[in-house]
């Protein structure tokens, strides 16, 4: 038609690399590229290779306590952590993240729920360089304290 803007292709969401099941528990850090869908449980943070095109998904069944980092996430589950996102983040409506939201762009349905900040990122920048930031100010708070 006339005068309408054809919209951008969103990223396929129908192929993933990995799934995490719904009877699997996965204790520790799970890095990754490509695609992740997560039906089960994670005890760690989620982390997408820097510099990638990774998309982690979250259904309504799976749980993940710790951060999330990736360019794109889509999540219809739990989080108990900070989600972090550099392109696109979808939150459903039955997500309910527990702690702060770093998006560039954000999707957000009736029935999500954050409990925590949202917080607008206006760089690109790496995702990872804010655990940096965070190890430097944790060095620089112990200095001057005795052992």
């Amino acid at each position: 038609m006339l005068g309408k803007k054809k919209q951008k292709p969103r990223r396929a969401s129908g192929h993933f690399d990995t799934l995490i099941s719904a009877r699997t528990t996965i204790e520790g850090d799970v890095r990754f590229s490509g695609g992740l869908h997560v039906d089960g449980k994670i005890k760690g943070r989620v982390i997408a290779e820097e510099g990638s095109d990774a998309v982690v998904r979250l259904s309504e069944v799976g749980e993940i306590t710790g951060d999330v980092i990736a360019p794109h996430i889509i999540i219809n589950g739990s989080v108990n952590g900070d989600v972090r996102s550099s392109a696109h983040l979808e939150l459903a409506e039955k997500a309910s993240i527990t702690g702060s939201v770093y998006y560039q762009l954000i999707e957000m349905a009736v029935g999500a729920s954050v409990n925590g900040n949202l917080i607008r990122q206006k760089e690109t920048g790496g995702l990872l360089s804010h655990e940096a930031n965070i190890a430097s100010e944790e060095d620089a708070g112990d200095e001057g304290k005795p052992e």
